[in-house]
């Protein structure tokens, strides 16, 4: 019936990885790579997607097109 939660043992493995996922703001450290990493997902990346956004604006229009004509405004 219902209520046999742990019947079966836990695997020791993913029980020290859900610890470290848990614990993980406790042991980080900025080093130069972590350093790194955030630079490029934080300020790198949205960057190089606003330029890219910034430079195709307006360029493009997907609405009432028929067959045959080009998506291409410019």
């Amino acid at each position: 019936m219902a209520g046999h939660n742990h019947s079966v043992a836990m695997d020791p493995a993913m029980v020290k990885y859900n610890n470290m996922a848990v614990n993980r703001f406790k042991y980080f450290r900025w080093t130069k790579r972590t350093a790194g990493i955030t630079f490029a997902y934080a300020v790198a990346v949205p960057a190089v997607v606003g330029v890219l956004a910034y430079m195709t604006d307006g360029k493009y229009n997907l609405r009432g097109k028929r067959r045959g004509d080009t998506i291409v405004e410019f």
